[in-house]
Parts: structure tokens; C-alpha cells; sequence
């Protein structure tokens, strides 16, 4: 670990505390688990040390991401099953539950409310909120966004080699079930003996999504040091920083928020309750920012797509060219979304600033190893830096 005693900024001193309490001392912080729960307790009471008024909002969430769909692969299997029983009727049937269990892991994965969503098991979690005034006129809102909680390690993200093949087979398994729900159509009208066959590559696909899902739901929490008690660990040292040297034209909002690894919940809850008290508002969204970075993502998504606010990467790349010694860069990342996607699907305009390599590496991205002593003092400065930077360039934006 590059740890030393005689490190100079406060500022990283203080990030790397947080960064310890909660993935060494507190640990794995699994969605709506006992874990998550002392780790928002931790980043109300250190809210409250600096002098704000923290409040802890509760909520219901999904337990587990896989959940919806392992739901999704049993819906496209009783398909297959239920085609070739009674002729034109159990095709239709067939071609229904298909086009439904596609559908709802679409808007699942664009976080949208859906039949999955509804009927997996739910258990409750908790943000910790706090605002603060600026120094001057308020003129903006940004809000500030660190999850708490941390993923399993399933034997998808356990190297790059498992993530190609991760990413290969969504987009596959996409493709197979898209035709599914066609051929299940036709055969609804032609009754044709070949459709029935020629579906057994998506019954496949789905027998291969399941066993995806329940191995990923047997496995353990991650001590989640890089993702995600980095990213909470910011939003509490920003506190403290601005705290002390207020902007002077922008509220900000600290939302720490929970479930995030199971579709946001978390941050789908903060937006719901605050969204229309927010003036001229954006949002950053902070991730596994202490191994590699500083960079901010232009894009993410799982199959559907979400783009960073131009305006906010503009900013970005103008703040990194200004002071080339932070090394901060643009990423994209496909397998995966942070919370800026719940702000950008409510028209505010949002960036996530991360530790992504350049092609979307990930350090130790959803394992069992990310741990507090793969943490980098250098990279962590550096990302402090920029983003103190790029906070004050926005605010000086709400001035004009």
C-alpha cells in the first residue's frame, strides 16, 4: 500500500480514514444488509461532526441484481417449454411471456419500473443526506453522489478475460431472446414445425443467464475499498472541505446513498424525494476512485446506453488540459452504469468522475480482493485535486 505517515494533504488523510472505516472496519456492505447499515450510520455521524444536519431517508430495494434476471431466463425457458404443447394457443402464450420477460429486463436495465422489479424479494435501506448553503447568492444546485454499498464477487468480474465474455454473451443472450419473441410470433400465425427448433439456442442462452445468477447470488460481499468506499469516502471529505471554504453561489447536496449495486435504488430515492427542490441543478456521481484516475466517463451501460452531460465534459477536458500533472482523462464503460444515469433519465445533467483507465479498466472491480491496501495516496491526491477544481469551475459557471 502507498501509505506513508508523512503524507501532506489533510485533505487525502481524512479520505483515507473513511476509506478504512468502512472497507476495513466495517467491511463487505451488502444492498439492504447490516453492513450497509453501519456504513450510512458512519457517514450521517461524520456529516454531523463537520457541522451539518444529516437526515437518513429509508427506502425498500431490491436484495440482489441478478434476481430480475434469473426471473427474465425462467420466463424465456417456460416459453420454450410452453411452445409446442397446443398448437397456435401455446405459441401465442409462448410469444407473450417471451416478449414480457425481454421487455421488463430492458426497462430493468435502464432502471425503470417493470413486473421483475416488482416481484423480487425487497428488504430496506437508507441514504444519508445533507445540503449545504453556499457562501453568497444561491444561484445552482449540485448534488454529489458516493454509494455505500458494496457487490458480490461472482466469477464474471474476476478477470478481464471473464468480463469479454460477461459483456459477449449480454449481448448475445439479447440477440437470442430478441428472436425468440419473432419466431414465436410467426409461428403463432404459420404454425410452422421448424420455429420450435430453432429456438433451442435461446433456451440455451437462458439456462446460461440462470446459472449466471445463481452463481453470482452464492457469493460473498466485497470489502468494496475501491468501489465503493472511495467514491463515499469523497462525498465526506468535499463535506469537509467545503465546509470550511464554501462555494459561493452553489448549494450541494451530499447524498450517500444505498443499493446502488442493485439498480440505484438508493439514488432513485434521493431524486424522487428532492428533485423538485433543486435549482438549475447537476450532478456528479463518484467511483472507485482510489487505485487508477483521476478520468470522468462520457459513456456506460448494460445494452442501453447513457451519454455524460456535454457541458459537464467540456468542463472536464478543459480543467485536465489546464493542469496536465492530475492526469485526468476520459473513459467509457460497457458492462456497467454509475448514478449519473438516474439524474441524466430526469433531464439533469450529470458526470460520473472515476478511477477507469482509458479503455474502462476497472481495478478490482466487483472482487473479493478490493480491499483497503490496494489504495494509492498518489492517485488519490490526484483525484482529489481535480475534482475540487472541477467543483469550484462549476460553481464559478453559476456566477455568470
Amino acid at each position: 500500500m502507498a501509505f506513508h505517515p508523512g503524507i501532506s494533504s489533510v485533505r487525502v488523510t481524512e479520505w483515507l480514514k473513511h476509506i478504512r472505516v468502512l472497507a476495513a472496519e466495517i467491511g463487505p456492505r451488502g444492498s439492504t444488509r447490516e453492513g450497509e447499515r453501519r456504513g450510512t450510520q458512519y457517514c450521517a455521524e461524520s456529516l454531523t461532526r463537520i457541522g451539518l444536519a444529516p437526515r437518513i431517508d429509508f427506502f425498500r430495494s431490491a436484495r440482489s441484481i441478478y434476481a430480475p434476471h434469473l426471473l427474465a431466463s425462467a420466463l424465456m425457458l417456460a416459453s420454450f417449454v410452453v411452445y409446442p404443447l397446443s398448437g397456435r394457443l401455446t405459441a401465442v402464450i409462448a410469444a407473450t411471456l417471451s416478449a414480457v420477460a425481454l421487455l421488463s429486463d430492458l426497462m430493468e436495465l435502464s432502471f425503470r419500473d417493470n413486473l421483475l422489479r416488482r416481484i423480487v424479494p425487497k428488504g430496506t435501506s437508507q441514504n444519508a443526506v445533507a445540503e449545504q448553503k453556499p457562501r453568497g447568492e444561491h444561484r445552482a444546485d449540485l448534488v454529489l453522489i458516493g454509494h455505500v454499498d458494496s457487490h458480490r464477487t461472482p466469477i464474471i468480474f474476476s478477470g478481464p478475460r471473464w468480463l469479454a465474455a460477461y459483456r459477449l454473451f449480454t449481448t448475445a443472450a439479447f440477440v437470442l431472446f430478441a428472436a425468440q419473441i419473432l419466431l414465436y410470433g410467426l409461428g403463432a400465425i404459420t404454425a410452422w414445425g421448424w420455429i420450435w427448433p430453432a429456438t433451442i439456442p435461446s433456451a440455451v442462452g437462458a439456462v446460461l443467464l440462470a446459472a449466471m445468477c445463481l452463481q453470482a447470488d452464492s457469493t460473498p460481499f466485497s470489502h468494496g475499498a475501491n468501489d465503493n468506499a472511495t467514491g463515499a469516502g469523497l462525498v465526506l471529505t468535499l463535506a469537509r472541505e467545503f465546509t470550511e471554504r464554501p462555494l459561493q453561489h452553489t448549494r450541494l447536496w451530499y447524498a450517500l446513498t444505498g443499493c446502488e449495486e442493485v439498480q440505484h435504488y438508493g439514488a432513485i430515492d434521493f431524486f424522487r424525494r428532492y428533485a423538485r427542490q433543486l435549482l438549475r441543478p447537476k450532478t456528479i456521481a463518484f467511483e472507485m476512485l482510489g487505485c487508477a484516475g483521476p478520468s470522468w466517463l462520457v459513456r456506460e451501460g448494460i445494452l442501453i446506453p447513457f451519454h455524460a452531460d456535454a457541458g459537464m465534459v467540456r468542463l472536464a477536458q478543459q480543467v485536465a488540459s489546464e493542469h496536465p500533472q492530475w492526469k485526468a482523462h476520459s473513459t467509457v464503460v460497457s458492462g456497467g452504469n454509475t448514478e449519473m444515469a438516474d439524474a441524466l433519465r430526469l433531464g439533469i445533467p450529470a458526470i460520473t468522475l472515476s478511477g477507469w483507465g482509458p479503455h474502462g479498466e476497472a481495478p478490482w472491480w466487483h472482487m473479493v480482493a478490493d480491499t483497503f491496501d490496494k489504495m494509492d495516496v498518489e492517485v488519490l491526491e490526484r483525484a482529489f485535486a481535480f475534482t475540487t477544481a472541477y467543483i469550484r469551475a462549476l460553481d464559478n459557471q453559476a456566477a455568470g
